[in-house]
C-alpha cells in the first residue's frame, strides 16, 4: 500500500491547523534545520529536505514534511510529485502573500517567476510591471536591472523594504529571497480578467498606420510577419532592435512578452519610440545611440533584429552570440555580405525576399493591386 506524505506548510514558527497534531504523530520529519528545531517531536527521527530520497518517505509509517508558507507554489511539492510521492497538504501564507500585504498592495496582476535563471528572471523584470522573483539576491537583480527604471520590494524576516535598485544594489544582503520588482511603486493596476498575465490581444504585424512614423521611415506590416517568429519573442527573452527608427518591431516584440531594447541614433525617432511604446501601454528600453559607442554597456540578448546601420553595425551584432538575428535589406548588394558575416560566426542562414501588392481602391470604387518596396529579410540561428 503506497504511503501518502504530509506537506505541511509554516509561515514564520506558526504551523496551519492539523499542523500541531500531525507532526507529533509523524516517525520522520523533514525541512530544513530551522523547521525542523522549532517544530520537530524530541526523539522523531529528522532528515534535512535537502538530501531527502522518496525512498526514505516511502519506508516511514507517517512521514511529514516542513517547508515555507504554500508549499504548492513553486515548492517541494511539485519536486515530491515528481518523484512519484503521494501527498496531502497543509499549506500555510505564502512569501508573496505576506509582502503583497505588507505593502497593500493587489497581487492579481503579479507575474511569478524563479530566480534560480537570472539571466530569464531579468528579463521578464525589464518586460513587465509587476515581477516577483523568488530566491534571488537582490543585489544581483539591481545590477541587471540597471539602464530601467525600477524599484523593488524586498521580504526579510525584518519585514517588507522599498528601494529602488542603486539602493539595492550597494547593499549585502544575508541569503537569497523574495523581490518584487516595480515598473511604478504607487500604481495600483487596473482590474484584469486574467492573474499573472498580459494577453496579447489584437494580433501582431500591425498596420504601418498604427505606429508613428516620419515620412515611411518604419518597418512594413509584411517584413514584421516574417521577423517576429524568426525573431521568437517571448517571456524571459531579451531583443534588440537596432536601427529601430519607429521602434514598430520593438513594440511588436514587447507586446509578445519580451524584454526590448531599442538602439537608435536619431534624438526625435526615440521620441516615435517612446510613443509607440505607450500607446501600446509596453516598456521598451530606448538607448539614443550608435550601437559601435554604446554595444559595450548594454546586456546580451537572446535576439537581434537590424533594421539599419552598414556593415560594422552588423558585424557588432554578430559579436554579441545571439541565438537568432535577423537583417531587413532594402538593398540587394549588402545580402552576400550579411550571409557571409551570419555563417562566418556559426549561424544556419536562410532569407527570403519579400514582395509584396496590398489591395488598393481606384477612384471609380474599382480595386487595383499597389506593390509595395521588396526587401530582402536574411536570418540566421545557432
Amino acid at each position: 500500500m503506497a504511503v501518502t506524505v504530509t506537506v505541511i506548510g509554516v509561515d514564520g514558527k506558526t504551523l496551519p491547523p492539523g499542523g500541531a497534531d500531525t507532526v507529533n504523530a509523524a516517525d520522520l520529519v523533514v525541512g530544513a534545520q530551522r523547521h525542523l528545531a522549532d517544530h520537530a517531536p524530541d526523539g522523531v527521527r529528522t532528515l534535512d529536505v535537502d538530501g531527502v530520497a522518496a525512498a526514505d518517505l516511502q519506508a516511514a509509517t507517517r512521514a511529514v514534511v516542513l517547508a515555507d508558507g504554500d508549499p504548492g507554489f513553486f515548492g517541494v511539492v511539485r519536486t515530491l510529485r515528481e518523484k512519484g510521492v503521494r501527498l496531502t497538504v497543509l499549506p500555510a501564507v505564502s512569501a508573496l502573500q505576506r509582502l503583497v500585504a505588507a505593502i497593500g498592495r493587489p497581487s492579481d496582476d503579479v507575474t511569478v517567476v524563479d530566480g534560480t535563471d537570472l539571466k530569464r528572471a531579468l528579463n521578464v523584470c525589464r518586460a513587465q510591471s509587476a515581477v516577483a522573483v523568488l530566491g534571488v539576491n537582490p543585489a544581483e537583480l539591481a545590477v541587471g536591472l540597471g539602464g530601467w527604471r525600477r524599484s523593488l520590494v524586498v521580504l526579510t524576516d525584518d519585514g517588507a523594504s522599498t528601494m529602488d535598485t542603486v539602493a539595492a544594489a550597494g547593499r549585502k544582503w544575508p541569503e537569497p529571497t523574495l523581490v518584487l520588482c516595480l515598473a511604478e511603486a504607487d500604481v495600483v493596476p487596473s482590474s484584469g480578467w486574467i492573474a499573472g498575465a498580459r494577453p496579447l490581444s489584437g494580433g501582431w504585424a500591425f498596420s504601418e498606420d498604427d505606429f508613428s512614423h516620419r515620412d515611411g521611415l518604419v518597418t512594413t506590416a509584411e517584413v514584421r510577419a516574417l521577423a517576429l517568429p524568426r525573431l521568437a519573442p517571448g517571456p524571459g527573452t531579451l531583443v534588440w532592435d537596432v536601427g529601430a527608427g519607429s521602434g514598430a518591431v520593438a513594440v511588436e516584440c514587447a507586446r509578445l512578452g519580451s524584454a526590448v531594447l531599442a538602439v537608435e541614433r536619431d534624438p526625435m525617432q526615440c521620441l516615435r519610440i517612446m510613443a509607440n511604446a505607450s500607446q501600446y501601454n509596453v516598456d521598451v528600453r530606448v538607448v539614443e545611440a550608435e550601437l559601435l559607442a554604446a554595444i559595450s554597456t548594454l546586456p546580451k540578448p537572446d535576439a537581434v533584429f537590424v533594421g539599419g546601420g552598414g556593415e560594422a553595425v552588423l558585424r557588432a551584432c554578430v559579436s554579441v552570440e545571439a541565438s537568432r538575428i535577423v537583417v531587413a535589406l532594402p538593398s540587394i548588394d549588402r545580402v552576400a555580405a550579411t550571409r557571409s558575416a551570419l555563417a562566418s560566426a556559426g549561424y544556419t542562414v536562410s532569407g527570403c525576399q519579400l514582395s509584396a501588392a496590398r489591395l488598393a481602391e481606384l477612384p471609380d470604387g474599382g480595386t487595383r493591386l499597389a506593390a509595395v518596396d521588396p526587401v530582402t529579410v536574411v536570418w540566421g540561428e545557432r
